[in-house]
């Protein structure tokens, strides 16, 4: 298998530190959210957790790879209107044309970053819980539809279907 670590883009979206009390003092730990992409439309997410910070974030990279999705686009956007849930986070995403860019907030914009799309326009509703946010996400994504299976499904070409 060739080394594919280099043509993943990783993002750190969130890093939290709790401590538990102990005899001694305080025990600190960290969780760490991160989401990794190829830039071409394979994107995951990974929520890792250890005692130390690197340790944390090489678990989430790991998990992330291990979740990888491909996100169907038409250019540098999706290719249809789509609201992803997760709990009480929802967030909404729309195509949008060439050279808008991402208007997005932080889980969101990352998700998309690392993904490839360029230009979307997104709303995030409910919950601001970053981790539910991404997975929100993640659930609006894996309900885009590729051109080519509906065409199929259809039994039409891809052409009549984009014009």
């Amino acid at each position: 298998m060739v080394d594919q670590d280099r043509e993943f883009t990783e993002k750190l979206i969130k890093l939290n530190r709790v401590a538990k009390v102990v005899k001694g003092g305080r025990r600190f730990s960290f969780s760490a959210l991160i989401v990794v992409g190829d830039k071409n439309g394979r994107v995951g997410y990974g929520y890792g957790k250890a005692n130390d910070v690197a340790e944390a974030i090489r678990k989430g990279v790991e998990r992330a790879k291990n979740r990888m999705v491909s996100v169907p686009m038409r250019q540098a956007t999706i290719p249809h209107w789509i609201q992803g849930e997760f709990k009480s986070a929802k967030v909404l995403m729309k195509p949008a044309a060439p050279g808008t860019g991402i208007i997005a907030g932080g889980p969101v914009r990352a998700v998309m970053e690392v993904a490839g799309i360029n230009d979307v326009l997104s709303k995030s509703l409910g919950s601001q819980n970053a981790v539910n946010i991404v997975k929100a996400v993640f659930q609006g994504l894996e309900g885009l539809m590729d051109a080519r299976r509906v065409a199929r499904g259809r039994g039409k070409a891809i052409k009549e279907m984009w014009g």
